[in-house]
Order: C-alpha cells, then sequence, then structure tokens
C-alpha cells in the first residue's frame, strides 16, 4: 500500500466517525453549512468541490452520511477538502490513525 491509499483509509475511517457523530447531533450540519459558505465567498476551496458539499449539506442527511463514508472516487476527493474539520478531536484523530495503520500493516 502506498502512501495515497494510507491517506485515503485514515480520511475514510475519520469520515465514520464524523458521520457517526452527525447521527447524533445533526446540528453540526450548521457548522460545515458555514465553512462551505466562507469557501465560496473567498475562493479558498475550487468551486466544484464547494458546490459539491453545499448541495450535499442542503439535502437530505441520509445522502450526507453514505457520501462520507462513500469508497468511491467522487466521495475520495470531496473527504480531501471536508468541511467537517474540528469534528473529530486530536486525540481521536491520532487514534484512527494508528488503528488504521495497524490494521493495514504499514
Amino acid at each position: 500500500m502506498n502512501l495515497h491509499e494510507l491517506a485515503e483509509e485514515r480520511s475514510l475511517a475519520i469520515h465514520r466517525v464524523v458521520a457517526d457523530r452527525l447521527r447524533q447531533d445533526p446540528r453540526l450540519v450548521d457548522a460545515a453549512r458555514t465553512r462551505v459558505a466562507g469557501w465560496l465567498d473567498d475562493g479558498s476551496v475550487h468551486a466544484v468541490y464547494a458546490e459539491a458539499w453545499r448541495e450535499l449539506l442542503s439535502g437530505p442527511i441520509e445522502r450526507l452520511l453514505e457520501t462520507l463514508i462513500d469508497p468511491s472516487e467522487r466521495a475520495r476527493a470531496l473527504r480531501q477538502c471536508s468541511p467537517f474539520a474540528g469534528v473529530v478531536d486530536p486525540r481521536t484523530r491520532w487514534r484512527i490513525w494508528r488503528e488504521v495503520r495497524a490494521g493495514l500493516g504499514v
């Protein structure tokens, strides 16, 4: 496994936790909407990704949750500029990183 694949697996694992937290507290979507609006205003994230996130965040929560844990190429690309920064605390994030690495035998 190369480092890019490792990073994608870590991102997927982190976004599984994000999806679980969104199920528990759907209000977390509000902060993500605010972040995406900022991206669209200041152009800090390519418009293709910002618009895709805006669409997901304005649609049904189930579609958003499915995308967060989808292994498809499109979902992987979206996770690389996730508006859910901060939802997973650093300690949990590092634990996930270690577990994914160990699970992949890297």
